[in-house]
């Protein structure tokens, strides 16, 4: 893309995304020191994607906070579209949403909309979407919730419940706002035009306020739905959004499920993830080692430095340590890759045992067989 553009939606990530740009562009409020401090208060403890900025944005956060600070009840919604094997950027917000589980004690819903990647995508049939999605769910129920308080919905398998919803929604957001959102045209099918009532739905699934961890590229589907809650008499969706995972080889976009070498997966082997990041993964280091001991390495672009400050390094501390000696060159990114590759097998280790696990359990959180 050109020099400074870029590209920001449900169904496409491009470019080098500028967030100040964004949240200008989408009209969403940024998480400064005095929104974090509230939301740190309220929960008792601090969360390191808060810190560092990974959670950057979002719409009514303060509501929340206030309701909960009056003991009114709220609940966390958040999903996947199943499109493909689940990687690590899918699990941020669901990480999030966990820890919003244990901090107050929450229900928690996980929409898997293998509708909408049956209409959006081509090549999949709706056999494939719906077998991705209990895929998908098992690192949802790896990450352990709390099964008393989630419910996994699957929008074929749940269809009923969602429909009477859906349908007072759709009939209050017209064409006209949905082409000017999401940009569609006459040859969109009408399950895409219909899609975004499904998602909203989820909104009102229970009969209390609802805040969404999500990708900032989900946001449009609910400023819809913020539009048309005056006219159903129910609350906005309150909104967090994080970052997008960037994909390993640099260059801007999203880490994407379609793309193997971009991407992570939660599936992958060691061999695998050491052959990926040794290989793909872009590096802020200098062209010869002479030069990056003197000059120091951009841990600022560096994929490795970056997955771990999003993801895989929550101790600041050592985050610092590593960032000081790449900057000053006394760490290699050679050095800088193999810590990265040995976070992320633990951590994968950790979770492919709890994803097996969960093979079992998926009944606790409403899927049948």
């Amino acid at each position: 893309m050109p020099n400074g553009e870029f590209v920001v939606t449900p169904w496409q990530v491009d470019g080098v995304i500028d967030y100040d740009k964004l949240i200008k562009r989408f009209g969403t409020q940024r998480i400064d020191p005095a929104m974090r401090k509230k939301i740190v208060e309220a929960a008792g403890q601090d969360h390191f994607m808060l810190r560092r900025g990974v959670f950057f944005s979002h719409r009514d956060m303060g509501g929340i906070i206030d309701l909960h600070k009056k003991s009114k009840p709220f609940f966390v919604y958040t999903g996947r579209g199943p499109s493909g094997a689940t990687h690590i950027g899918h699990l941020v917000p669901w990480i999030f949403a966990k820890w919003l589980q244990d901090r107050f004690g929450v229900n928690v819903y996980f929409q898997l909309t293998d509708d909408e990647k049956f209409f959006s995508k081509k090549g999949l049939s709706l056999d494939d979407t719906m077998g991705l999605a209990r895929e998908n769910a098992l690192d949802f129920v790896a990450l352990g919730f709390d099964p008393a308080k989630t419910k996994i919905v699957i929008d074929t398998q749940d269809i009923a419940r969602l429909y009477p919803i859906a349908a007072q929604i759709a009939k209050r957001i017209n064409f006209s706002n949905t082409k000017a959102v999401f940009g569609f045209g006459g040859e969109t099918n009408i399950g895409m035009i219909f899609y975004t009532a499904i998602q909203s739905a989820m909104c009102y699934i229970e009969d209390a306020p609802v805040l969404i961890p999500l990708g900032v590229d989900q946001d449009p589907h609910f400023r819809l739905t913020r539009d048309v809650a005056p006219l159903l008499k129910k609350p906005k969706p309150a909104l967090i959004h994080n970052m997008m995972m960037p994909p390993l080889h640099g260059g801007g976009g999203k880490m994407s499920s379609s793309e193997s070498n971009s991407a992570i997966f939660t599936t992958d082997s060691p061999g695998d993830v050491k052959r990926k990041i040794n290989k793909h993964a872009f590096s802020g280091g200098r062209p010869d080692i002479d030069e990056h001991r003197r000059l120091g390495g951009n841990p600022d672009i560096d994929i490795a430095y970056q997955y771990l400050r999003m993801f895989f390094e929550p101790d600041d501390a050592k985050l610092e340590e590593i960032r000081a000696d790449y900057a000053s060159g006394r760490m290699l990114t050679g050095e800088l890759k193999a810590i990265l590759i040995e976070r992320v097998n633990e951590y994968l280790a950790a979770h492919q045992e709890a994803r097996e696990r969960a093979r079992d359990h998926l009944d606790e959180y409403g899927l049948g067989p």
